[in-house]
């Protein structure tokens, strides 16, 4: 007995060592976290396709309503009333407009997230102590994925990939999650964000 301890005293110094992996976080678990959130404000860092850095702030209301302002510029990116709208802070124009439903943001926007609807989930791994889950509309999968990154403990939305229906990807990384302040309706509204400007 004493030998097969002795025997295994290096193994078990070697698994304790190694921290337990992450366990992949159900899909039935994210999407009832999904339908938790109600308003969320987080700090944000964005890459862009070409490369390009940007940061500032993004601002949640579920359902259908998000509002990414950035930092040191006037751009501004806004969805609400099932539109989504891109004002260019360089530009006076009219901002550029199309339907929520044609961009892979609108499955964490959605009124009910249902993660185990058939043909949504295209990728569902364990990655570096955190769960991935690529989603994409399963009535239009040709509007492109979403792939969002989640850690455990509780269940918590880092990071996420949107690729278009042009193949182009952005990668929003999420700094600590306010939840569950007021923001004003005002704040989503296209038409107002045209007039201020």
């Amino acid at each position: 007995m004493k030998i097969l301890s002795l025997a295994l005293a290096p193994v078990l110094a070697l698994a304790l060592a190694v921290p337990a992996a992450a366990e992949r976080i159900s899909l039935n678990t994210i999407s009832n976290y999904l339908n938790s959130l109600t308003t969320v404000t987080a700090p944000f860092t964005q890459v862009n396709a070409d490369g390009s850095i940007q940061t500032g702030t993004v601002f949640i209301h579920r359902p259908g309503r998000v509002r990414f302002e950035y930092n040191g510029d006037n751009s501004l990116v806004l969805a609400s009333g099932g539109q989504v709208a891109v004002f260019d802070g360089r530009s006076n124009q009219p901002p550029q407009q199309y339907p929520l439903d044609r961009t892979p943001l609108s499955i964490i926007l959605a009124p009910n997230v249902n993660l185990a609807q058939a043909n949504m989930v295209t990728g569902h791994t364990e990655r570096d102590n955190a769960t991935v889950v690529t989603a994409q509309d399963p009535a239009n999968p040709q509007y492109g994925n979403i792939q969002m990154v989640f850690t455990g403990g509780p269940t918590q939305l880092r990071q996420w990939v949107v690729t278009d229906d042009t193949g182009t990807r952005t990668t929003v990384i999420l700094g600590e999650l306010s939840q569950g302040g007021a923001i004003p309706p005002s704040r989503f509204s296209i038409p107002n964000e045209i007039d201020r400007r």
